[in-house]
């Protein structure tokens, strides 16, 4: 596989690499500090670089893990200049994060038709418009969309969905605010089969004051799902802000215990220095990461490369290291 996977063209390169010029720069830094001046690999090198990782919000845990695998590595060889390092160090980043479980690109063909994706996530995490440019960019493949607004819970979320399937064109499933959730959720995928769509988003509520009422709500949404399409949803896609740092990781420890989630979209990560909270997430849960949101523009929703992603890291220290 070359520095970017097959998902990956001209213009996705160019928003990821444009999307983490922060988080790159701060990344960067640290770690042009943790080589400086060393010609070789000793216990205060890996000191200053667990420090570095930690200090990048890539967190405790996956930080413990990179370096454990560095150390195992070069276990034999202590004299490494700073590229070596640095090479072992992308390699080892990448190697911690989990692959998807389903892996397909939006132009590429779905797992299922329909392909069901269950979108979760706190208010304020930009989950109704990561819902929307993923319905853009499936549209854009030449998929058949159709939208689910089970948040009937919150008064503005089917009038914000809405407004986001009338500007990109792409069916609605809706009831009044108050409806029972899996009741839409339900209508939802029956309208797929009848449709012949190939993939549904379904929005659901973002509360987490009350996490035994939101398991209870998910469960039940999925279990009419199940009435419809026995193996769906096929995702519970958790949306995460990317700048809210650490904690991004207590959100996504609430929602695993109140619900299977097995892909994460992490959005605002061109806004922030603190990108590496995607490995920190990914890691900690062993979740994969699905999706990124590295800019405002439609198209600046990417399918997650976990080598693409790393490899950018190092973009700026590679260049300094020629």
């Amino acid at each position: 596989m070359g520095l970017f996977d097959r998902w990956f063209g001209k213009n996705e390169k160019e928003a990821l690499e444009q999307g983490l010029q922060k988080t790159k720069q701060g990344f960067w830094e640290k770690l042009n500090r943790v080589w400086s001046g060393k010609s070789r690999l000793d216990d205060e090198l890996l000191e200053n670089l667990e420090e570095a990782l930690i200090t990048s919000d890539v967190g405790i845990s996956t930080t413990e893990a990179i370096i454990a695998r560095i150390e195992k590595r070069v276990s034999r060889d202590k004299y490494l200049n700073p590229g070596e390092l640095s090479q072992i160090l992308q390699s080892e980043m990448a190697a911690v994060l989990p692959d998807p479980v389903h892996d397909y690109g939006f132009d590429s063909p779905l797992p299922h038709k329909p392909h069901v994706i269950l979108v979760v996530g706190v208010n304020g995490v930009g989950k109704t418009t990561t819902i929307g440019k993923l319905a853009y960019r499936f549209k854009q493949a030449g998929k058949e969309v159709l939208l689910g607004a089970a948040d009937t819970f919150r008064a503005a979320a089917v009038d914000q969905l809405t407004i986001w399937s009338e500007r990109i064109g792409v069916p609605i499933v809706k009831q009044p605010t108050g409806s029972d959730p899996a009741a839409v959720a339900f209508d939802t995928v029956q309208s797929a089969l009848a449709r012949g769509s190939d993939v549904v988003l379904i929005d659901t509520a973002g509360r987490l004051h009350n996490k035994a009422h939101l398991m209870e709500e998910l469960t039940k949404i999925k279990r009419v799902i199940q009435k419809v399409i026995q193996n769906a949803p096929h995702e519970v896609l958790l949306v995460l802000d990317g700048s809210t740092g650490q904690n991004a990781v207590e959100q996504a420890r609430h929602f695993q215990s109140a619900t299977d989630v097995n892909a994460l979209a992490i959005t605002k990560l061109d806004g922030t220095a603190k990108g590496g909270v995607v490995m920190a997430v990914a890691h900690s849960f062993n979740i994969p990461v699905k999706f990124i949101g590295v800019g405002e523009k439609m198209e600046d929703l990417l399918v997650f490369d976990k080598e693409a992603f790393v490899n950018s890291l190092f973009t700026l220290e590679n260049k300094s290291a020629e």
